[in-house]
């Protein structure tokens, strides 16, 4: 299905364990477009990169016990600082759809508000054909959603992803940007597009 649409580039942000992947997967089939998960961009920095030239990005992998030991600050900091490295990664891309106007919904835990807010990006001015929605969850429903994801309790990891998401939250509509509860999950693929002056 291919649909009318003010864009080339959506950007589909939120915290881990928020739905961002099924949602992107329906929004990219109701307008006809390609659809990138923010994770294979992780998978090719770890592999091209070492941890001595960007260590955020080694962390999980090189020092797990160092991340379980953050406290919510740090946790936080962290997370933040591994998107800034994402951001950097992402301009590239989104320049390069801009420019060949290719649609593509990007989806990702690592978008920050401030990608989808630039009036360029490596020199292709983005004339308002970049737009993002950021998904959001309540802390209960994250621990719901990593246990049935892992097949275990994850109240740190889900408290984590909270924090995170109220602070994506807070900073998307600080730029004026849409946030979207993911419940009643029926209603968001509508509500996402509804958001976007779209529905």
């Amino acid at each position: 299905m291919s649909t009318q649409r003010s864009w080339q580039v959506l950007l589909l942000g939120g915290a881990s364990g928020v739905g961002k992947t099924s949602v992107s997967y329906r929004l990219a089939e109701y307008y006809g477009v390609g659809m990138t998960e923010l994770d294979d961009f992780q998978a090719i920095l770890e592999r091209m990169t070492s941890p001595e030239q960007y260590p955020v990005v080694h962390l999980w992998r090189t020092r797990p016990d160092e991340v379980f030991a953050m406290n919510d600050d740090l946790s936080l900091a962290h997370t933040l600082a591994y998107a800034h490295v994402m951001a950097t990664a992402l301009e590239p891309v989104i320049a390069n759809h801009l420019e060949r106007q290719t649609p593509l919904v990007l989806e990702g835990d690592f978008i920050l508000p401030s990608v989808a807010v630039r009036s360029a990006y490596d020199d292709v001015v983005a004339d308002e054909q970049v737009r993002a929605v950021f998904l959001y969850e309540d802390e209960h429903q994250l621990a719901l959603n990593d246990h049935a994801r892992e097949g275990e309790e994850q109240s740190q990891r889900a408290h984590s992803s909270w924090r995170y998401s109220e602070w994506l939250r807070g900073e998307a509509e600080r730029l004026g940007l849409p946030t979207v509860a993911a419940r009643p999950w029926e209603t968001v693929l509508e509500r996402v597009i509804g958001a976007l002056g779209e529905g």
